[in-house]
């Protein structure tokens, strides 16, 4: 099983770690792109600070992020698992699972990111900021430039099993599975279920999906169950606890929709 997750805004800054070895980062075939992203955005913010801002999207009190950005070189780094803080990563709460759990993750977690590409959870990098959203003034779009490198790469590393896709659009956007692949990958997204005047409401949350999300995908990694294609994967997240309803496609080709129902968001 293969788990495609975001990556989170929030970042912990390590104050000691080896600095970036771009060599030794997961999924070898995407090293050419990111040399490319990495090399350009060092550049426009060492360069332009104002400028960088704005390509980055960055309000005036994030001005140091730009600062961060231009010694991604030598700034010290941790596993990926250990920078991404947002609300999904402490759900998931990697530090804590047991060392099965771990292992599991080391190999089925898939975190994508704007100046990376995407990334397993142990390898090495730097606090950053750079966003799939962002248009480099060389590169362009880093949706449009990730779709590029990552077409003769993901379906490698997704191999012959389930694709579970946690990510948000904007990163969606960077690699979509086709044919076959599409058949045994699912989307996912949470409702929340409420009784309004005694008729059921269902509503898209937006922060509590985020946290429901990791923790759907630590109970995966703690049961050390793997399935196959999305039906299974159904029965799996039921026998959890987890309230699901599956979408097959309407055609073949296209990935499975499921709903994780949740009726309590915290």
């Amino acid at each position: 099983m293969l788990v495609l997750l975001p990556p989170s805004e929030g970042k912990a800054a390590p104050a000691r770690g080896t600095p970036l070895k771009p060599e030794s980062l997961s999924l070898p075939g995407l090293a050419p792109a990111r040399a490319a992203v990495l090399d350009e955005l060092v550049e426009l913010c060492l360069a332009d600070e104002e400028k960088a801002r704005g390509v980055l999207g960055l309000t005036e009190g994030l001005r140091g992020e730009v600062a961060k950005n231009t010694e991604l070189r030598t700034a010290p780094t941790r596993p990926a698992g250990e920078i991404y803080t947002g609300v999904l990563y402490d759900a998931l709460d990697l530090a804590t699972l047991d060392a099965a759990a771990r292992r599991r993750a080391s190999t089925s977690l898939l975190i994508f990111s704007g100046l990376w590409g995407a990334l397993r959870v142990n390898d090495r990098i730097p606090s950053y900021r750079c966003s799939m959203g962002v248009k480099l003034p060389g590169l362009g779009s880093l949706a449009a430039h990730w779709r590029v490198a990552m077409e003769p790469v993901l379906p490698d590393a997704a191999g012959d099993g389930l694709v579970l896709d946690l990510r948000s659009s904007a990163y969606a956007s960077a690699w979509k599975p086709k044919g076959e692949l599409a058949g045994r990958t699912a989307s996912v997204r949470v409702l929340h279920s409420q009784l309004v005047d005694g008729v059921e409401k269902r509503s898209v949350v937006s922060h509590f999906n985020k946290a429901t999300k990791g923790r759907l995908v630590r109970d995966l990694l703690e049961a050390g169950t793997a399935p196959e294609n999305p039906e299974q994967l159904v029965r799996v997240l039921g026998d959890l606890g987890h309230v699901v309803e599956a979408h097959a496609p309407a055609r073949a080709g296209r990935p499975w929709s499921l709903d994780v129902v949740v009726t309590d968001v915290h």
